[in-house]
């Protein structure tokens, strides 16, 4: 079974909201066992556009991944985080060839 994966880009635009947002998700990323392993790094764009911030953030399964997206503790946290700024995410699943 694949790993899931969460890969956002994300222009804050209210950090003081933001912060807000990043303190209340852990609840959810803690119980579908989520590992950040990018979270607002420096980046460098090679090709394309970007937004300002990447994440990246891996779950045991991509059922995992998609069920804490749609948890009622991720979407309480989602809602602090949308008048914070604008974000792509996409949930996939990992390779495992």
């Amino acid at each position: 079974m694949p790993k899931g994966y969460w890969i956002a880009h994300v222009d804050v635009t209210d950090p003081e909201v933001y912060e807000t947002y990043r303190a209340a998700n852990g609840e959810a990323f803690s119980k579908y066992g989520a590992k950040f392993l990018v979270r607002g790094a420096a980046q460098e764009v090679m090709e394309g556009k970007q937004r300002s911030r990447s994440v990246v953030i891996e779950f045991p399964t991509l059922e995992a991944a998609q069920e804490c997206f749609h948890s009622p503790e991720y979407q309480a946290a989602r809602a602090l985080r949308l008048p914070a700024g604008i974000s792509d995410l996409v949930i996939v699943a990992g390779y495992e060839g």
